[in-house]
């Protein structure tokens, strides 16, 4: 059975309950960097008709998938969806809006271009809104719905986001099932950056089939590899998503989330080898089981420890305290390269 078969398997057993398609999947408030500078944030995932990828299998860590429309949301729809997320941020003088959907905010199959312009144009008109942010795959880039884009913002800054995962093609395809190459993505930011559109690289840290040691190398060498194309890079720490093939392999004791203590070494690596490059990594679901987790007494702390370096982004910021945990993590380092794949589960 192939990686993509075996994806698709699960999410064709998986029912989901219809939900209003004027209403967003998700929105929330929060604070990243722009230019520097600490900004408040307008988070909003549209509810649209659905990443065309996951729909055909799509990618073995992603339950975002379930988050679509049951049928293709109106024009109307989205004009709502936007309006019930602005409110959260109606208190704030000014913010950044960063927008995801369940796949592409750039594929017309899935965000039809009038509301994809819709939004961007009620924005655009916000004077409170000093940047956009729109996370899409690198196939849907081409100059001209960039060029359509930056037509309707005009002078707003306006940054791409690309789930890249990482640089590497083999794990991409091995272990995640992504559905595009590192050229790809290569050619999609040059296209980007030739309009002066910025670029925020996700990576995420161990997917499936690897120890915690070949996912931190990976991760390492993937900073290396993407920092000469982002702008800004945050590295995703993989949970274990309901309806996915990790949940599935995760429930019979064959995968285990991310160390803590794996995202603090590879920032502070990553911070000295690329001390311009701003480096972030948010934690969903620190500490508990399907999330990355050190031990229950350390890991709220070392997750906020994350939090602030994100913003900060001063390597002192991250946690140096010594967890009893910790030296169990260094064996898992040391020995699971020799447990033929079965992580070493605490």
């Amino acid at each position: 059975m192939s990686l993509n078969k075996a994806v698709l398997d699960i999410r064709q057993r998986i029912k989901v309950k219809p939900s209003p398609t004027n209403e967003p999947a998700a929105s929330w408030t929060g604070t990243d960097l722009v230019n520097g500078v600490q900004t408040k944030t307008l988070t909003v995932i549209f509810k649209s008709a659905g990443c065309r990828w996951g729909k055909a299998g799509g990618c073995t860590m992603c339950g975002y998938v379930y988050d679509c429309a049951n049928e293709p949301p109106s024009l109307e729809d989205y004009r709502a969806q936007l309006v019930k997320a602005m409110r959260k941020a109606e208190k704030f003088p000014e913010f950044m809006v960063k927008i995801f959907t369940s796949g592409s905010f750039l594929d017309e199959q899935e965000v039809p271009p009038e509301a994809r312009d819709e939004i961007l144009k009620t924005l655009a008109e916000d004077l409170r809104v000093v940047k956009v942010l729109v996370e899409t795959r690198p196939n849907f880039v081409t100059e001209e719905n960039i060029q359509a884009c930056l037509n309707i913002l005009k002078d707003k800054p306006f940054e791409l986001a690309f789930g890249l995962e990482t640089s590497s093609d083999i794990i991409r395809r091995d272990s995640i099932n992504k559905g595009f190459t590192f050229q790809d993505f290569v050619r999609a930011t040059e296209i980007a950056k030739k309009h002066g559109v910025t670029i925020k690289a996700y990576l995420m840290l161990k997917p499936l089939f690897l120890s915690e040691k070949q996912a931190m190398e990976d991760i390492t060498r993937s900073i290396d590899d993407a920092a000469p194309y982002a702008d800004t890079i945050s590295i995703n720490l993989c949970n274990v998503q309901k309806g996915t093939l990790v949940e599935a392999l995760w429930e019979k004791g064959q995968y285990r989330p991310p160390w803590l203590w794996s995202i603090i070494e590879i920032l502070q690596k990553a911070k000295a080898a690329h001390p311009d490059l701003p480096l972030m990594s948010d934690p969903v679901g620190a500490g508990s089981k399907r999330g990355p987790h050190n031990c229950k007494i350390c890991s709220s702390d070392v997750a906020d420890s994350l939090r602030t370096f994100s913003i900060t982004q001063n390597p002192a910021d991250l946690s140096t305290t010594d967890c009893e945990c910790k030296e169990l993590w260094k064996k898992v380092l040391e020995i699971e390269d020799f447990t033929y794949g079965m992580p070493i589960l605490d």
